[in-house]
């Protein structure tokens, strides 16, 4: 592979394993990552994963608060970079930046494109109930994730996989499929192949998106709790109280209990609720000023007097 020089854009964890393969194999000579943050409860000014790594291993780091002003810009244009690879920055760059390397700007996303463009596509995928989902590198472009398709992994999606495990296992793909998109760029066999066909926008989470209506299907429902595991989180209402709602089990019995009833509240038997018609067990829980704990272990300890129902 040539040694490419690289400017890297980054931020998050999922981040990290592509910087790490780059700077094995390629000059990276500037790494670009959104400015600290406030974390915890003393706010504590935090640096992002991707500068964590670039601190450790001595690689340059800028953190622009904006990336497409003009004197960032020039900056970059200083660097005279052959390739800069963008995964999971959180900047739009500008159409002068991405004309800035002579080899394009690349970038994973986490998903099979032209489906699920978006800032969340790992969460959309599991909570739409989609039974794969992968990495695509893709030459940038102007738009939002439109630019011409480069290599792509599938990633199978189960019944119960939760949103952590295709986090973890696009993460660790990502860098691989990264590796072989740089390897045909070397050689000059790398195809671009435009976006066509069905696509669809997988928008930021805010807080609502967690909040369960029992009226929806079981399955439904089951979606979405995995596919917000770990973060938001899934929640609903029981005596004006906020419970999260961390893993379900779909039994396949059927019910007309009016949705949201807690059908059974036993730690031998379980917590199981009606929804859309069905019986869903909430196999795992957090409820108000505890810790995330298996439904048993909280039943054990905190009776729900029955009848109860789940607000929503």
């Amino acid at each position: 592979m040539k040694r490419f020089r690289v400017i890297f854009m980054g931020t998050p964890e999922f981040s990290v394993p592509c910087l790490e393969m780059l700077d094995k194999h390629c000059d990276v000579i500037a790494v670009i990552t959104q400015p600290d943050k406030p974390r915890g409860r003393g706010q504590k000014l935090t640096p992002s994963p991707v500068k964590e790594y670039a601190v450790a291993h001595d690689l340059p780091v800028y953190q622009p608060v904006k990336i497409k002003t003009e004197e960032f810009t020039e900056k970059l244009e200083a660097m005279k970079p052959d390739l800069m690879v963008v995964v999971a920055f959180g900047q739009i760059l500008s159409q002068r930046i991405l004309d800035i390397p002579p080899y394009g700007c690349i970038n994973v996303h986490a998903s099979l494109l032209p489906r699920y463009r978006g800032a969340a596509p790992m969460q959309w995928c599991v909570i739409n109930g989609e039974k794969e989902t992968g990495v695509t590198t893709m030459f940038m472009d102007a738009g939002l994730d439109t630019g011409d398709m480069l290599l792509k992994e599938v990633y199978p999606i189960g019944e119960d996989t939760t949103l952590e495990d295709v986090h973890d296992g696009l993460m660790a793909m990502g860098a691989g499929v990264l590796e072989k998109t740089l390897e045909q760029l070397s050689d000059g066999t790398l195809q671009r192949t435009p976006q066509t066909g069905e696509s669809n926008y997988a928008p930021m989470l805010d807080k609502e998106t967690g909040h369960i209506d029992w009226t929806k299907s079981a399955e439904s429902i089951h979606n979405l709790v995995r596919g917000l595991d770990s973060w938001p989180g899934a929640y609903t209402f029981l005596d004006g109280k906020k419970y999260k709602v961390w893993k379900t089990r779909r039994t396949g019995e059927t019910t007309d209990a009016e949705a949201g009833t807690i059908l059974v509240a036993d730690k031998k038997a379980g917590l199981r609720v009606a929804a859309g018609g069905e019986v869903l067990e909430i196999t795992e829980l957090q409820a108000p000023g505890k810790k995330r704990m298996k439904a048993a272990d909280y039943l054990n300890g905190h009776g729900i007097a029955l009848p109860a129902r789940f607000a929503f």
